[in-house]
């Protein structure tokens, strides 16, 4: 019985930041768009804009958008090398270093707006 290790994870990983990816390019074409509207309406999604789930949701798409760019670059490097799938497990963690760490600067950086908003 496969066990699920980390091929398995940095593949669910993948497909769940791409998800939110396309998410949040979504909403953020939606919001944009929303200026023909007029300006009333346009500051009104905005004003939606500052409740805690997505303030918080800026770090996690800061973090998503990381780990798929290092991730597939993973992938590129396992596909077009033969040594790439020795080390597959050694990226992984690397690239997961490189998503928390740059989440925690995220956190860090948008700290006064996690906390008070705009």
């Amino acid at each position: 019985m496969y066990k699920g290790r980390e091929g398995q994870w940095a593949f669910l990983l993948h497909r769940l930041s791409g998800i939110a990816i396309l998410a949040y390019l979504l909403i953020h074409v939606f919001s944009i768009g929303s200026f023909i509207f007029g300006e009333r309406f346009y500051m009104s999604i905005h004003e939606i804009y500052d409740i805690a789930f997505f303030r918080v949701g800026l770090v996690f798409i800061t973090a998503a958008v990381v780990y798929h760019a290092f991730n597939g670059l993973r992938i590129i490097v396992m596909d077009f090398t033969g040594a790439g799938v020795a080390y597959q497990r050694q990226m992984w963690y690397a690239v997961m270093v490189l998503t928390v760490i740059s989440g925690l600067y995220a956190a860090w950086t948008l700290w006064p707006r996690l906390i008070g908003g705009y």
